[in-house]
């Protein structure tokens, strides 16, 4: 399937790039943690974001988690759930 000529195409024009790039953006004054991918029985796919504890009282995070997840979901069509994460 390789054609002659073609070159790799570079990571940040990836679609894992551009959403990793998106995700970033969407939390914009908290830091991200780490991520999960969790797969339920019935095939569907729920990333799981945490966020820095530190970011919990700056600029009221909490309350803005549910559009946090709107947001993501909206413009990668990928169901998202942030989270802070327990000691």
């Amino acid at each position: 399937f390789k054609r002659k000529g073609l070159q790799v195409r570079p990571r940040s024009r990836t679609l894992t790039a551009v959403h990793e790039a998106i995700l970033e953006d969407v939390v914009a004054p908290s830091e991200i943690l780490g991520k999960r991918t969790r797969i339920g029985v019935d095939g569907s796919k729920v990333m799981k974001i945490f966020l820095d504890p530190k970011d919990k009282d700056k600029e009221n995070v909490e309350a803005k988690m549910s559009t946090f997840s709107a947001v993501y979901k909206k413009l990668t069509n990928k169901e998202a759930q942030f989270v802070f994460p327990t000691a």
